[in-house]
């Protein structure tokens, strides 16, 4: 199944039939490259003050991005911006939890996010579920991936009702039930309107071919036939749905979740880790859930855990970029990072004296059996990862923005991508444009990759999310439910 926007882990299978027969992915290189030096942990109060001011505007700017763009009306975050745009159920999930940083921050006041919040939560507790093909939003608690920002309903018949776009956007609805946590009227019914959307999800309908879950649905050609198997940004929909209260999984299904991560834990580019290519298989879970000290049958047999996982991530990409085998512009120490992202189109065309071979919307990554690169640099790959490596992050932002700003960084932050390498103003670009000068920016912000940037800037600096969904009874239920023990899950848990 062919969609517009590939937003899981989808798009890496489909991305594999497609470019396989264009030679599109690089061989993974040895393994010679030396580890990069460790570092102290970095916090953000020790930076200059200029760089925390920096930072503070970057975040600030990010934010602005979901509080200006989703529909007053009805709460929809646009998947892109600017043009017209369907709604992400996704970034809806991560402007649930932008507004309550707002709040934080001072960007808005508390009142202003309650009154976002339950606009958003009433949106979706109400929207029609039913198992149509043109007048839903959703079907058994799961909700259509893209939805018309007007409307609410399903964006098109080749959309289905996805299942990991669904926890995102829950990740989004239970850190709304554990933030709002005064006694008002208002506050109450965020909670209350939280806990009927999370326990409405009916999980085990998902499981097309038990006990691994689909990963998705339509109504014409019904379940969609892969599942959601080996590590990824699926990590989170396996804990929401062992923490379920109403339609819960069998812990079995973690272990079968897990039992393919034996062959993607290897050493790539001087670090041994479990690998997955894109970095935003990395951060999805994180931005929600801090992994750090708190561990599962597997990162326990391998000495780990997440959020550890999430650096040697980081350190692998960065020490890709330095060896930089296929010779893009650019690439080094300080300018890195490969994610799903737009890009400049799906063409071939010479570029310095050789073919080169570029990608439109694609999942870019490094991982054990290819590399898919075409020398497209996301900020949201290293920004995403600024609570991983916060070391690593702040002089790529420094670089990226003191070197490039004027192409890349406008109103709401870092554009979405960039290529130093494509100079050609007459390749076919599907987004963006080409500055002879620099070479191919996008013009797009995409929501999915505004999320990590922002929650994952806010959890370095303070804890703030990480510290909210340690409060919230369902994710630590589901957490416990997958075998995670240790840390801060040890602990008794903080009065919601």
């Amino acid at each position: 199944m062919v969609l517009r926007r590939f937003r899981s882990l989808l798009a890496t299978l489909v991305l594999t039939l497609a470019f396989t027969a264009f030679g599109a992915f690089a061989p993974v290189a040895a393994q010679d490259t030396t580890t990069a030096t460790r570092h102290a942990p970095l916090a953000f109060t020790a930076l200059p003050a200029d760089q925390q001011a920096q930072l503070d505007e970057l975040e600030h700017r990010t934010f602005q991005f979901f509080w200006d763009t989703a529909n007053p009306v009805n709460g929809l975050a646009p998947d892109h911006w600017p043009g017209q745009s369907f709604s992400s159920i996704a970034a809806v999930g991560f402007g649930l939890t932008a507004y309550g940083i707002g709040a934080e921050r001072g960007w808005i006041n508390r009142d202003q996010a309650v009154k976002r919040t339950l606009v958003t939560l009433r949106f979706f507790a109400d929207s029609p579920q039913n198992a149509s093909e043109d007048d839903a939003t959703g079907y058994h608690g799961f909700y259509y991936h893209f939805l018309d920002m007007q409307t609410g309903l399903r964006h098109g018949r080749a959309v289905e009702l996805s299942s990991i776009d669904t926890t995102l956007l829950l990740g989004g609805v239970l850190f709304a039930q554990s933030y709002y946590d005064r006694d008002t009227p208002q506050e109450k019914e965020i909670r209350a309107l939280a806990d009927m959307l999370y326990k409405r999800v009916d999980w085990p309908w998902m499981q097309a071919r038990p006990p691994l879950v689909s990963m998705g649905w339509t109504p014409g050609g019904k379940f969609i036939p892969h599942d959601w198997e080996g590590y990824s940004e699926a990590n989170l929909l396996y804990i929401l749905a062992l923490g379920s209260p109403t339609h819960p999984l069998k812990p079995e299904a973690w272990q079968a979740w897990t039992r393919t991560n034996p062959r993607y834990w290897g050493t790539l580019y001087g670090e041994t880790f479990l690998t997955f290519g894109p970095l935003f298989g990395h951060q999805y879970s994180a931005a929600w859930i801090d992994f750090r000290g708190i561990r599962d049958d597997f990162m326990h047999q391998h000495d780990s855990d997440y959020f550890e996982n999430g650096r040697h991530a980081v350190l692998s990409q960065r020490n890709y970029a330095i060896a930089n085998p296929a010779g893009w512009t650019g690439y080094g120490e300080n300018l890195w990072g490969l994610t799903a992202s737009n890009g400049p189109g799906h063409f071939g065309i010479a570029t310095d004296g050789r073919e080169r071979r570029y990608f439109g919307y694609a999942a870019r990554g490094v991982g054990l059996r290819h590399v898919v690169d075409d020398g497209t640099i996301a900020p949201t790959a290293a920004l995403g990862s600024i609570a991983f490596a916060p070391d690593l992050v702040v002089p790529e932002f420094l670089h990226m923005k003191q070197r490039y700003g004027k192409y890349i960084y406008a109103k709401y932050g870092f554009r979405d991508a960039f290529n130093l390498t494509l100079h050609d103003p007459d390749a076919p670009l599907r987004t963006g444009l080409v500055i002879p000068s620099f070479g191919w920016v996008d013009t797009e912000y995409l929501g999915i990759d505004q999320g990590p940037i922002l929650l994952m800037l806010e959890n370095w600096r303070s804890g703030l999310v990480w510290k909210v969904m340690k409060r919230n009874p369902y994710v630590r239920k589901g957490l416990q439910q997958a075998g995670f023990r240790g840390g801060w899950l040890s602990r008794a848990a903080a009065t919601p």
